[in-house]
This record gives C-alpha cells, structure tokens and sequence, in this order.
C-alpha cells in the first residue's frame, strides 16, 4: 500500500534487476544494480537505484524514479505536485540509511 495524503493505493511491486544477484561479497569497484516496477489504479513506476563504493566506509546511492499516470486524478496530481514523489521518496530513504548504516529495522520503530 501506497499513501499519498489521505489516499492510499494498492500496487505491486515488482523487482526487475538486482545485480550482483548474490550481495555478500561484492568486488571492489562494481556497481550494486537495485531497480523495481510499481504498479497501481492510474499509475506506473520506475526505480533505478545503483550503490558505487565512494571511498573507505562510504557508498554513493543514485535513485531514480520514473512515474507514468493514466488517470485523470493522477495526471493532474503528477503535473500540479511533483515536488510531492520526491517528498514521499525522502523518508524511505532515510530508512534505508539507517538500516545500512545502523543496523535499524524502521518497521519496528512505526508500526
């Protein structure tokens, strides 16, 4: 389940590539591949996330996300409001971050 505000959206989430697909031992120098399809009422997207060492204890993220609506409601959503994906992404991320580098399970701390 998705929310946006005070609307929630059923999709499925579908993991297109994960490359390396065995992530224990990773070589030196290889780019980590993570990307998904969601898909929901109105809706499609895309995410490509790739994780590169940046130096000792430290890891580049790029994420990048892709949205295609064919509703009405989401297209006018999508053109009026599209700092709002970015803000939906933000804390997911932050969630990860703390996972990676923490060790948290956020699912603990919010349900």
């Amino acid at each position: 389940m998705m929310q946006m505000g005070r609307q929630k959206i059923e999709c499925t989430e579908t993991i297109t590539r994960r490359d390396p697909a065995d992530l224990r031992e990773i070589p030196i120098g290889n780019v980590v591949h993570f990307d998904r399809e969601i898909v929901g009422e109105d809706m499609w997207s895309a995410v490509r996330d790739r994780l590169t060492e940046a130096g000792p204890e430290k890891t580049l993220w790029v994420s990048e996300s892709e949205y295609r609506f064919s509703g009405v409601l989401m297209r006018v959503v999508g053109g009026l409001k599209p700092g709002a994906f970015r803000k939906q992404s933000q804390p997911h991320m932050q969630d990860f971050k703390a996972f990676a580098e923490l060790g948290k399970d956020v699912r603990e701390a919010k349900d």
